[in-house]
């Protein structure tokens, strides 16, 4: 336990001296991303700009969002990866226009307007269901949200908390849209009587999946699928309504675009390893020409109605209603 707590503090430090040591050739990526997906952009960038010191920096969408908010173009960061777009329209001022950075052709309904920041990846989500679990407590196959508020499943079912999850709140702001708000709050007060976390992660209902402790987990549609690549007896059911989603963005801090080093990496982060992300990180379509390569991905995915999912504000008032 004490080794754990001397590695933690030595990373702490770490990190603090590179952003408090910063010199010409140290590039700071900021990135809301998965784990496994920030190793592997920190490896291609290792190897692709050996002559440059790049850290990729892992930090919540929600924390981003708020250094930015205050600190604005003297952040120590230089590129965004992966924030979520609601937070990025509110700190989008302090990005430059990065549209001609890119190569790639984008979905029409994934053009930002404005070109302060490009569209990362569509985060979308399923109910996913332990089968082996649900085979050993005998409990139904669910197919609706409606389903959900059996009485077997008390204690079965996890969601993430939209107040510190993306994916919680994309859950709940589409009950919104299709229910209207009073019904959506009603339904969410009807579920939590079986709920038996609301995690603070939006991975956290495909962790607790994994470790057999509930049944049903409301998660990311690529979590569900590579868990069960990895082996586990997972069912990915796509919500009647059809799969909610937000967006994630990536974009350059206002000033960096006068550095040659800087608009080199972000370039390769906008087309090289987007490319390559999309096709075996976060593979929900955001790209005309965009190749899946997830094994056992769902095709033909209806997306459902998503209408204001990045007004920041709107998120914030039915946030300050949600009492879990």
């Amino acid at each position: 336990m004490k080794k754990i707590l001397y590695i933690l503090v030595a990373c702490a430090v770490l990190l603090t001296y590179i952003t408090t040591t910063k010199n010409d050739n140290c590039i700071i990526v900021y990135s809301s991303m998965e784990q496994f997906r920030n190793d592997a952009l920190q490896e291609q960038l290792n190897e692709q700009f050996p002559d440059l010191d790049v850290y990729v920096m892992y930090m919540s969408t929600a924390k981003a969002a708020a250094k930015l908010s205050i600190e604005g173009p003297g952040s120590d960061a230089d590129i965004v990866v992966g924030l979520e777009s609601a937070y990025m329209t509110k700190v989008e001022e302090h990005m430059v226009d990065v549209s001609s950075f890119s190569k790639l052709e984008y979905e029409d309904d994934m053009v930002v307007e404005s070109g302060r920041y490009l569209i990362w990846e569509r985060q979308a989500g399923s109910i996913i269901v332990n089968k082996t679990i649900l085979e050993k407590e005998g409990l139904p196959m669910p197919k609706t949200y409606e389903d959900l508020l059996n009485p077997v499943y008390k204690n079965y079912i996890a969601m993430p908390d939209p107040k510190s999850s993306g994916t919680g709140f994309f859950f709940f702001k589409n009950l919104v849209n299709v229910m209207g708000e009073d019904e959506a709050f009603a339904y969410i007060d009807e579920l939590a009587k079986n709920v038996k976390q609301f995690t603070e992660s939006g991975s956290g209902p495909v962790k607790l999946l994994i470790q057999g402790e509930i049944a049903v987990g409301l998660g990311l549609t690529f979590q569900g699928v590579n868990e069960f690549n990895n082996g586990n007896e997972f069912v990915l059911i796509e919500p009647e309504y059809g799969s909610p989603f937000s967006l994630t963005a990536t974009s350059m801090l206002e000033g960096r675009q006068n550095d040659e080093d800087i608009v080199r990496v972000f370039e390769f982060i906008a087309n090289d390893y987007m490319i390559y992300d999309k096709m075996y990180g976060s593979p929900e379509k955001v790209l005309k020409e965009q190749v899946n390569g997830v094994e056992n991905y769902p095709k033909d995915i209806k997306y459902a109605d998503m209408t204001g999912i990045d007004d920041i504000e709107e998120k914030e008032r039915l946030l300050a209603k949600w009492k879990y």
